[in-house]
């Protein structure tokens, strides 16, 4: 029972402190450089550059494990994020700040992936089995409000700032000012109420040779599970449309209709897409979450691979109608979040049941990892295909894109009882 007292001290503040920066990084920053007056095609090819860290964070992890403690770790990087934001904040004012902007989101993004890396291992030393399984919902309830609260408060109040100052750089300063004050504060929190477990140690440093060894032998199991090339597509394919999308959505939202966009505020984004759209993809989430324990991955798959795409349609009827309405606006985007919730639920349980075996947690790392390239590589092109093709045509393709998806998927072999509460 002092165990989870002593729990809730800690893990609401890291797991809010593990969300915040990541969609600082991949969520704000497109609406600060749209803001900024940055090409549609420029934003999505940088900022989707920013998932590498994710991408690679297994070929590092071990350094993690072998150099400090995680607990340090967690601070290190919560105070380098802190500055990192705050320099963000000086150098938006700057005629050159997409170059300093982008250096530090890259230092953020490193720091935010190796953070991921050290929390999640934490987590495990800090409680016992009954503490872990208690605050599991705990944990995952507070990245959600850090999702509400970067791409929803922090948005609403940036775009309110910009109205009453009319400056832009001054009112997106003052935002990353205040992300700075929260992840400073953090980092010098936990450094006094994260608990200092005995297993909390670096391990010890074998031969080069050894280590090499080792992670060889990881990265040759993964590559010879049965099923190794279906499982990769789907990896990789199944959140194709998405991909493109995500990188458009908030400047579709932003842009003048005769540009064909819906001409939002940054504060009506903030609420329509960071709050009410995010609300929608945590329910969703749940409810994926509850179906698949009482029926299985598999039963549910094709209802959730429906989720995830038919509801993509209502951006072709967004930018085909452009409608004034918020209400209209705010349910299309409530639909198509909700429906993405429960659909990604699949994708997430697949990578699970994938890593099962030899090496569980290494090969589940790596399974994020293809994620995240899944995630990078179609969103680094996105920008070109929209300014080519035009928000409507764009969104056609995206529909079209879903038949990836729905391939993938068919591909696939799952236990019928996996996933299933016994």
């Amino acid at each position: 029972m002092k165990d989870l007292y002593k729990g809730w001290q800690w893990i609401p503040t890291l797991y809010f402190a593990e969300g915040l920066p990541y969609f600082a990084v991949t969520a704000i920053s497109v609406i600060l450089y749209k803001s900024m007056g940055l090409s549609n095609s420029d934003i999505a090819l940088y900022t989707s550059w920013f998932y590498l860290p994710w991408v690679i964070k297994p070929f590092w992890s071990p350094i993690v494990d072998m150099f400090s403690t995680r607990r340090k770790w967690i601070i290190a990087t919560q105070l380098i994020m802190g500055a990192a934001l705050a320099s963000i904040a000086f150098t938006i004012p700057l005629a050159s700040y997409l170059q300093w902007t982008i250096c530090l989101f890259w230092l953020i993004a490193f720091s935010s992936a190796t953070h991921d890396i050290a929390a999640d291992g934490f987590y495990m030393l800090g409680l016992d089995q009954e503490g872990q399984s208690f605050f599991a919902g705990i944990r995952s309830t507070f990245y959600r409000i850090a999702t509400i609260f970067g791409q929803g408060v922090l948005i609403y109040f940036a775009g309110k700032l910009e109205t009453l100052t009319g400056n832009v750089a001054l009112s997106w300063s003052i935002t990353f000012g205040i992300l700075c004050v929260i992840l400073t504060f953090t980092g010098i929190y936990h450094s006094r109420m994260l608990p200092i477990p005995q297993s909390d140690t670096p391990r010890r440093i074998q031969s080069i040779s050894e280590i090499f060894s080792g992670f060889k032998n990881i990265i040759f199991t993964f590559f010879k599970k049965p099923g190794i090339i279906p499982a990769l597509l789907f990896m990789l394919l199944f959140r194709l449309p998405e991909a493109q999308l995500v990188k458009l959505i908030n400047p579709f939202l932003m842009d003048a209709k005769a540009d064909g966009g819906l001409a939002m505020s940054i504060e009506q984004i903030g609420i329509t897409y960071g709050t009410i759209g995010v609300i929608g993809l945590i329910i969703g989430g749940i409810l994926g979450g509850i179906c698949i324990s009482r029926g299985g991955l598999k039963k549910w798959l094709w209802s959730m691979v429906m989720a995830i795409s038919i509801p993509d349609l209502v951006y072709v009827y967004l930018s085909y109608a452009q409608p004034d309405s918020l209400p209209v606006i705010n349910s299309c985007i409530f639909i198509e979040q909700l429906g993405y919730g429960f659909g990604f639920t699949a994708y997430m349980l697949y990578l699970i049941y994938f890593a099962q075996g030899e090496y569980p947690t290494a090969h589940y790392a790596i399974s994020t990892a293809f994620m995240a390239l899944g995630m990078m590589l179609p969103g680094m092109i996105s920008g070109y295909i929209q300014e080519s093709l035009g928000y409507f045509n764009f969104f056609v393709w995206v529909i079209i894109c879903c038949a990836a998806t729905f391939i993938v998927s068919a591909m696939l072999k799952i236990d019928p009882t996996f996933g299933k509460k016994q």
